[in-house]
């Protein structure tokens, strides 16, 4: 909350002197909320869609896999019973 006091304030003294513009602010303000928006992905460790569907397909091709060896080995089970 202090940095974003310090940066209103900054904002706010340029603007008075006039070394500030509109098009200035809009561009500060655009930078700062997406180095934010970096920095909070970043921390959530996100993956792009593409990276989502192929471990998507991944992980369904081995829940097939753990279905078919489920059932070989109930048919297994009741051949020996």
């Amino acid at each position: 909350m202090e940095k974003y006091n310090k940066l209103l304030r900054n904002i706010t003294e340029l603007i008075e002197k006039g070394l500030f513009t509109s098009q200035d602010l809009k561009r500060e303000i655009e930078d700062s909320l997406k180095f934010k928006v970096e920095n909070i992905t970043n921390r959530l460790n996100l993956v792009s869609r593409e990276e989502f569907e192929v471990q998507k397909k991944i992980i369904q091709k081995l829940q097939k896999e753990l279905n078919n060896l489920e059932i070989k080995k109930k048919v297994k089970g009741v051949k020996k019973s």
